[in-house]
């Protein structure tokens, strides 16, 4: 359930026909469909949402930045407070990486203000070289895991109201595990991966018998038919019956 400090937290992706991730597999639009036209969208339907920030996982975040490993030129940082920058009004650019991994040359994102979600077990040097890059940092816990704890302080030190989760599938899954998701928005492009195994908008990587899913509903709110055939779903996550 969300609390009064968390984000709205939109899950918004792109999949194809049969759920998978990744468009570089996608089969290629029929004839007199512009794909760059099919691209559009996202983005189009990503500003309609006014929302304050992004996020995504420490894969797709270095893969954004593709920075070599850089390090601190002064001492570390020995104390795990969050760490606020000098956002300057820009939208937040959020990487969930636990390890403190992904290198960041700037905190600017394309336009946007860069904030990692870290373990508080990652190194001083690794906070050191964080904030001398000016990119702005908060902790999920001892281990990274505590998405609860980051949402809530995004909220309160960062202001944010609503944010977009953009994947990886393993940080969606994480999400959907800690009932962290208030809506899914899925853009349905047609095209077919079909590959057995290819991760799908959302991978919880847990035991067979789990149920990342489970206690949560889905109430549907929106379907439109865009141009080219794309069509945008919209889903409320709500408790499932009697678990409210």
């Amino acid at each position: 359930m969300r609390t009064p400090n968390r984000p709205k937290i939109i899950c918004h992706m792109v999949t194809s026909i049969d759920g998978r991730l990744h468009p570089s597999r996608f089969t290629v639009p029929a004839a007199g469909i512009d794909a760059a036209r099919l691209r559009r969208h996202y983005e189009e339907v990503t500003e309609g949402f006014g929302a304050d920030g992004w996020m995504v996982g420490r894969r797709t975040m270095q893969e954004i930045v593709r920075a070599e490993p850089r390090s601190a030129s002064g001492p570390g940082i020995a104390g795990r407070e969050p760490f606020l920058g000098d956002r300057r009004g820009r939208p937040l650019a959020v990487a969930l990486d636990p390890h403190g991994r992904v290198n960041y040359p700037t905190d600017d994102i394309h336009g946007d203000h860069a904030v990692a979600v870290l373990a508080e077990s990652v190194s001083d040097s690794d906070l050191a070289a964080l904030r001398e890059a000016g990119v702005s940092y908060l902790f999920a816990g001892p281990d990274g895991r505590d998405l609860g704890l980051a949402m809530e302080t995004l909220g309160t030190l960062f202001q944010a109201r609503t944010m977009l989760l953009e994947g990886g599938a393993g940080i969606n899954g994480a999400f959907l595990k800690q009932g962290l998701i208030d809506e899914f928005s899925v853009l349905i492009q047609p095209a077919v991966d079909g590959l057995a195994g290819v991760q799908s908008i959302v991978d919880y990587a847990g035991a067979p018998d789990e149920r990342p899913g489970a206690g949560q509903a889905l109430r549907h709110s929106h379907t439109e038919t865009l141009e080219g055939g794309m069509v945008w779903l919209r889903y409320a996550v709500e408790p499932a019956p009697g678990e409210g």
